[in-house]
């Protein structure tokens, strides 16, 4: 007899040392209306987020109005750049352009969409206040980890202990990039090198975003055990991930949220 249920939604929900106040979560691909390649590995019942690949907006506005119901409140979602801007929420325009953002405001609902890219959480240890950041290597390369560090601690104080979660991304055994990208990240990290390994063509290297990213934070003095690694790769998932690259271009969103109870 053939299953007509709907697959339920699909989520990670960070494990970390925030406070209880604080939550931060990562969607799968099922759980929505989208299909196609927006939909679940058969093409049905898609969680997809993105506005601007493809997907039929009804459904993707659709999908978002689960996760506001989820998260108790409308997200603020931005039309992401892969540059390094990063906003505060409660003064965002709809849809605007910037990579990141922020708020010290309980029940004000954080929202980053990614296929590949890191998704960065951030949080202060007391619970104060929170931050999302779109973190692909350009973000990376150009310093948005340490400019959402400094974000959070000028409006909280320099003392602040940040916690950070790294969600699902390409892992490096899939993410082949060229030497522009190794020297485009030296130039910011001066240990970069040791996020890549040589790759299996000639002049291509394979690099660790998560890697990448801890530097990033230690820069601004947040601890290692203060940065919690989920440790899942999108493109080596395709039952529970949309993946960028493996997908070719043609794939959904996946969201993180993260918000502080009021």
């Amino acid at each position: 007899m053939t299953n007509l249920q709907k697959p339920s939604l699909g989520l990670i929900r960070a494990n970390w040392n925030a406070p209880k106040r604080v939550h931060a979560l990562f969607t799968l691909r099922t759980g929505g209306v989208s299909s196609g390649p927006f939909g679940g590995l058969d093409g049905l019942s898609g969680m997809n987020v993105g506005l601007y690949c493809g997907d039929v907006p009804a459904c993707v506005r659709a999908n978002r109005a689960i996760l506001a119901g989820l998260a108790g409140g409308e997200p603020h979602w931005l039309r992401q750049v892969h540059g390094t801007a990063v906003v505060q929420a409660d003064h965002a325009a709809p849809e605007q352009e910037a990579d990141g953002l922020w708020t010290a405001t309980p029940g004000v609902v954080l929202a980053i969409q990614t296929a590949d890219c890191l998704p960065v959480v951030l949080a202060d240890s007391e619970g104060c206040a929170v931050a999302a950041l779109h973190a692909g290597w350009k973000g990376l390369a150009g310093g948005i980890l340490q400019k959402g560090v400094k974000t959070l601690r000028g409006a909280l104080g320099p003392g602040a202990r940040i916690l950070a979660w790294l969600a699902p991304r390409i892992g490096p055994e899939s993410f082949e990039v060229g030497g522009d990208v190794l020297e485009a990240m030296k130039k910011k990290l001066p240990q970069a090198g040791l996020a890549f390994a040589p790759g299996p063509k000639s002049g291509k290297w394979m690099a660790d975003l998560a890697c990448l990213a801890r530097e990033a934070l230690a820069q601004e003095g947040v601890a290692a055990e203060d940065v919690s690694d989920c440790g899942l790769s999108t493109a080596a998932d395709p039952q529970r991930f949309f993946s960028y690259r493996r997908d070719k271009g043609r794939t959904g969103r996946h969201a993180t949220l993260v918000w502080m109870e009021p």
